[in-house]
Formats: C-alpha cells, structure tokens, sequence
C-alpha cells in the first residue's frame, strides 16, 4: 500500500542527497559555494490518518540511506525562549543519534509528526507560543541556519560543554551544527482538511451541483489539494511553501491489513504464534481468522495499529486460561472468532486437568 507515497518520498529523498552532494563538491573544488547556485530543499509534507504507515517510511527512508533520524511530535514544541520543548534541540539530537559526527549529523533527516496540531485557529487572542510561534522557529531550520551544539536555555547543556572545555583544553572545531542539508519531514492527519477543500471546490454550486456528503481524504481529492487549502486550515504562508513536496497516504482496506498480519517482516501473527509457544501451546490461525481480524480491524479506524487491538481482545482469555493446562494446541479459525465464548469454554474443559510436567516447564523457562 501507499505506492503514490513511496514514489514521491523515493524521488523527494534522492533528489535531496544528490542537491547536497552537488552543493558539496563544488564547494570543495571553490572553496566556497559559487554565487548564484542554488536549489530548493525537498521538505515534504505527509498527510494520512494514524496507523497507516508514515513513520514506518520515514524510518525506514533513513535507515536505507544511513543517516541519523529523529522523530518528535509537533504538540511537545513551544516557541524559543518559551516553556516546553525547543525545536532546536532535534537538531541536536541527531548529534546524537550520529554518535557526536557533526558532519554526518548535517545529512540526517527530522520527521515531526503531528504537525497540523500546531496549525492557528483564527479566533487565537494573543501570542500563539505553541502554534504560530513553533511554525516561525521552524521556517529557519527548513531552510538554512547555524544552531549551537549546546542549548544555551540548558543548564545541563552549558555544564557539558565547560567538561568537555576543560578536557580537551579548548573549544572544539565546531560548535554549531548547519541545517541547510537536513531533510524536514512533516506529517499529520489533518483531519478536516477535505472540508477545507470541499468548500472551495463546491463555492458556487448549489442544488444538484453540491455534493453533501462527507468522506476522508483520499488520492483523488488530495490531488484537488492547494497551498491556498493549508494556510485556511491555519498554516503560515511561509512555512507550508518551504513544505514543496506533498503527499497522501491513504486508508488501509480489510485485504492490505490481511497482506500486513501474513507477509510483514514483523507480522502479528508470528507474534502470538511465539508467546502461545512460550507456553507449550502451538497456535494455528487459519486464513478464515485472518480475513475476520482483517474486517474488524478495518472498522477499528486506526490502520495497522487496531490488528493488535482486536487479537488481544479476542485472544486475552484463551492466553489467560490455557498456560499450564493439557492443553497443546489451539486452531484459530472463523469459527473461534464466531463462537468465542462458547469454545473459549470447551478449551477450559479440555485443559481443567492441570498436566503438572508441562506446567513445571513453563517455570523453569521464566527462571531462565
């Protein structure tokens, strides 16, 4: 799922390192950066609801690439100078993540989830600190600025860098990190931004020409989608134009939740399957549960993260009453879904004679 996703990434993130490596090689033949050169940062903004695979991207994109990564939600963030969290200090943090590489750091990419929470509401009165004042912090990180290594709103920062001062006998070579190659990747779910562009789209249409019903973004109408949409909704003319690259990622159906719990790397299934098995019990779902998971997840509304929703619910008694019983093995199948309660009582039955050798294992393994 999500392939309109992959591509935009794919040719925003390549195009991005191959801008850097070029900005990067002429200025080491010059010296300096030849006046007159200069090419717009791919940023890109994602828009999809929740558990539909856009941090999994982001990460992924980066762990391919091997630069740093960090992920932060826009609610943490206030304007500088301002309580709550800095926006700066995710540029810090990818210091850290790149094991104190400066240079490597300058290449990494941030991803801010969340971000249509910070998006103005017309009716503010006064300084917005945590909406308008984090979009206006981050404008000059997208961009190109020089942030310090260490916070200087950080006492703790402050005290680092005098230790390191002192252990080194000087100030080290650099001491500030630039932004002007690090990818920026924004996401939220945006949630009334279709009517936002709706109501553009049917201004003027009346009776037969209006459409009244209500349906989530989607490819289609995300296509309908302007610069103009995203500053209604509460965004700075100047902080969504540095956001070039825009994307949707859409909802997951029954069949790509279903394709998920069978073929993903870190599927579900093998995941139930291990902790029955922890407790000698060899579970076994059938294609007939998968479908069914698959269908009652979809209505969940939370993308992949509603498969673990459902199976704990439908699981949580048969792992509670079944561990240390006779029983070995349990068939996960249309029918148990259908019939829970009435089979959940039939295992207990089955398992009500405690099999002591079994059970005695089962200790000895948590010991371990």
């Amino acid at each position: 799922r999500q392939d309109e996703a992959k591509k935009a990434l794919s040719i925003a993130v390549c195009d991005h390192y191959n801008h850097a490596k070029y900005l990067r090689a002429l200025e080491q033949e010059h010296g300096r950066l030849p006046e007159g050169i200069e090419l717009q940062k791919q940023n890109v903004i994602v828009v999809g609801p929740t558990g539909v695979g856009k941090t999994y991207l982001v990460k992924h994109i980066a762990e391919l690439i091997g630069v740093p990564f960090v992920k932060a939600d826009a609610t943490m963030f206030s304007e500088t100078g301002y309580v709550g969290g800095d926006v700066d200090d995710l540029v810090r943090e990818l210091v850290q993540r790149a094991d104190g590489d400066v240079e490597l750091a300058e290449f990494g990419i941030i991803y801010i989830d969340e971000i249509d929470k910070i998006a103005t509401k017309g009716e503010m009165i006064g300084r917005d600190v945590s909406g308008r004042g984090v979009q206006t912090t981050l404008l000059k990180l997208m961009e190109e600025t020089e942030v310090p290594l260490s916070n200087p709103m950080d006492i703790r920062s402050q005290m680092k860098a005098m230790m390191n001062m002192q252990r080194g006998g000087g100030a080290p070579e650099k001491d500030s990190i630039n932004t002007r190659h690090i990818l920026f990747i924004v996401s939220g779910a945006f949630s009334g931004l279709e009517k936002v562009v709706r109501r553009r789209l049917s201004a003027g249409q009346i009776g037969f020409g209006a459409d009244p019903t209500e349906r989530p973004m989607d490819g289609a109408l995300f296509n309908q989608v302007e610069t103009r949409d995203f500053i209604d909704f509460g965004f700075e003319a100047e902080f969504i134009g540095r956001l070039p690259v825009r994307v949707v990622c859409e909802n997951l159906t029954a069949s790509d939740l279903e394709s998920i719990m069978k073929y993903s790397e870190g599927s579900l299934l093998r995941q139930y399957e291990r902790e029955f098995e922890a407790y000698g019990i060899q579970a076994r779902f059938e294609d007939s549960a998968i479908g069914k998971i698959a269908e009652n997840a979809e209505q969940e509304k939370t993308g992949a993260r509603a498969l673990m929703t459902v199976c704990e619910r439908l699981l949580r008694d048969f792992q509670f009453e079944l561990p240390g019983t006779s029983v070995a093995e349990l068939r996960i199948d249309g029918d148990l879904i259908e019939r829970r309660e009435e089979l959940l009582e039939e295992y207990r039955a089955l398992g009500r004679k405690v099999d002591v050798k079994k059970a005695a294992r089962e200790l000895s393994l948590i010991h371990i």
